[in-house]
């Protein structure tokens, strides 16, 4: 019976390796669209969005003829800008955290016209590091000019442990994690793509007390790839 097992298992994997295709790698970048959920449903501001971009690698790791993992590497601009106006007064705020994230999606693939050029779709999760960013606000009140900008900081909290280490106002947290979803095509050397990212940890620092401190990360990005 073992031997049975162990010889199905080898069988398995010769056809695996016999059938699948080789793994590719991109450098890969685009335009991101960002924007923050305001209260604990997880709604947004469609008026908010904030364009940014990503740049990074990523790999297309076939493990089945219809399936494949896409891993990868990037710096992500995220976050949201609110305009407000009336009469003689009008200000603008802004607000651009910058992350390092590693996504990861288990996609299928739809082959096309010939075994080089395909459709994918799939879903996955993303983890990120905050690293970089700016707010700014810019105000014009009856004539007195108002402009601030300075850098967003980030609170060193040790994600292991249920505590948030270093917590304070107008921080936010180090870690953000989410779900991801993407979908596109693959032409030989070139990979255009669709993907949104779905954050499920709180941005801010400190305790839950404000609406504000509900407010999670939301992406749609467009991405082109070239591979290596």
């Amino acid at each position: 019976m073992k031997k049975s097992i162990v010889l199905l298992l080898a069988l398995a994997a010769v056809a695996l390796k016999t059938n699948a295709q080789d793994p590719k790698f991109y450098l890969k970048g685009g335009l991101n669209l960002s924007n923050v959920s305001y209260n604990k449903d997880g709604n947004v501001n469609d008026a908010n969005t904030l364009p940014g971009f990503h740049a990074g690698l990523m790999a297309d790791l076939p493990i089945l003829p219809v399936l494949s993992i896409q891993p990868g590497i990037q710096f992500a601009s995220k976050g949201a800008k609110v305009e407000w106006s009336e009469g003689a007064y009008y200000a603008k705020s802004k607000f651009n955290p910058g992350y390092v994230e590693v996504p990861v999606n288990l996609v299928v693939n739809l082959p096309l016209i010939d075994k080089e050029s395909k459709i994918f779709f799939g879903a996955g999760g993303y983890a990120a590091m905050g690293v970089s960013g700016k707010r700014t606000f810019d105000g014009n009140f009856s004539g007195f000019v108002v402009h601030q900008e300075n850098k967003i900081k980030f609170s060193n909290d040790d994600p292991t442990t249920s505590n948030e280490e270093d917590a304070g106002y107008g921080k936010l947290k180090r870690f953000d994690y989410g779900v991801t979803a993407t979908a596109g095509f693959a032409f030989h050397n070139l990979l255009l793509s669709v993907n949104y990212g779905l954050g499920l940890a709180k941005i801010y620092s400190g305790t839950d007390n404000g609406t504000d401190d509900k407010s999670k990360n939301r992406v749609l990005s467009l991405s082109l790839g070239v591979s290596l």
